[in-house]
């Protein structure tokens, strides 16, 4: 009777040490260190182990080993060596592996909270033994290097709980998300408003009533400014500077825009430098330029944040929604 129970005692050790072994290395390390510092009280008590990979790894394997061989040699002493052997392995591979680590694979984290003092009771036990290991271990293989994903892992990992009933993620936080994540890689001429549809004013034209007019009727508040030709831009006018403009004193448009704030970029520039570009001159618009200095279009503060949002911000000023689709339609008119 004694006999049977020790057994059944070894067994559920052996059950444990395989369980653990499963569930503590199916968690993942970086991911547990976020959870600590995000205050998850079960990952406080699992990281301090966790983080010491092989000394746990010895300990778990070297306790789970001891038990199976004494619950062999207990069976060997009160059953034939045939019944012996087939009952012991009956009793390590159902009860001592397979069921133990199907359910700690599962639930990793509530079980090895609950049992990490039990842990720390083996590691005590057997560190000498363990503790060598460990260490060449360490020294052969180093570290455990932390968890890194790509840009396109983690979009399928924001994709995948945003598709989970049982993530807190929804459809508009995945879709910044994403579009945060991949708008860096972006070039600005793939956003651009192609200069076939930029409205800008020669520097040379005078500030009159129909020009004010056609102003208010475009409905932009920055327009480019050109001398002569498209080519050669000259600044920016701001037409909220137009507000309670005066028309007593005729003024040209080179007078009145701003020639200070003009950032000109190649097409190949990222949408993520441009956005610094944006931040750090302080300006709302940038115009590509090519290889002979020639204006190609221009991409606006708006274009980058819509590219993030990965949706078209139209204000109660915007005559179009998409001023590239505009161009696409009127190239097409002009070839008819």
């Amino acid at each position: 009777m004694n006999a049977i129970f020790i057994v059944a005692l070894l067994v559920t050790l052996s059950a444990t040490f395989s369980g653990l072994t499963l569930g503590f290395f199916s968690l993942n390390l970086t991911s547990l260190e976020n959870k600590v510092k995000l205050g998850d009280k079960r990952a406080k008590r699992i990281y301090p182990l966790r983080k010491k990979s092989n000394l746990l790894l010895s300990t778990l394997l070297l306790g789970n080993v001891i038990v199976n061989t004494v619950t062999a040699v207990l069976l060997g002493n009160v059953a034939s060596g045939l019944v012996a052997s087939l009952t012991a392995t009956a009793l390590i591979f159902i009860i001592g592996e397979i069921f133990p680590q199907a359910i700690f694979a599962r639930y990793g984290l509530q079980f090895g909270a609950s049992l990490a003092w039990l842990v720390w009771v083996f590691i005590v036990i057997l560190y000498p033994i363990t503790a060598p290991i460990a260490f060449a271990l360490d020294k052969i293989l180093g570290k455990e290097p932390p968890t890194m994903y790509s840009k396109e892992e983690i979009q399928e990992i924001i994709k995948h709980h945003e598709d989970s009933p049982l993530s807190d993620i929804d459809a508009d936080e995945e879709k910044i998300l994403i579009g945060a994540l991949s708008f860096s890689d972006k070039p600005a001429i793939d956003i651009m408003t192609p200069r076939t549809v930029v409205y800008a004013l020669d520097a040379e034209k005078i500030i009159d009533e129909e020009l004010l007019h056609q102003i208010r009727e475009k409905g932009f508040s920055r327009i480019p400014v050109f001398q002569d030709k498209k080519d050669n831009l000259v600044g920016i006018l701001y037409s909220k500077e137009l507000i309670g403009f005066s028309l007593d004193e005729p003024k040209k448009v080179g007078e009145v825009c701003n020639k200070h704030s003009l950032i000109q970029i190649d097409g190949s520039t990222n949408l993520d430098e441009l956005f610094n570009m944006f931040i750090t001159q302080r300006t709302h618009i940038a115009f590509i330029v090519g290889e002979f200095d020639e204006f190609k279009g221009l991409v606006t503060l708006e274009d980058v944040i819509e590219e993030i949002l990965k949706t078209e911000i139209v204000d109660e000023a915007d005559k179009a929604v998409d001023m590239r689709k505009l161009a696409i339609i009127s190239k097409r008119v002009l070839k008819q």
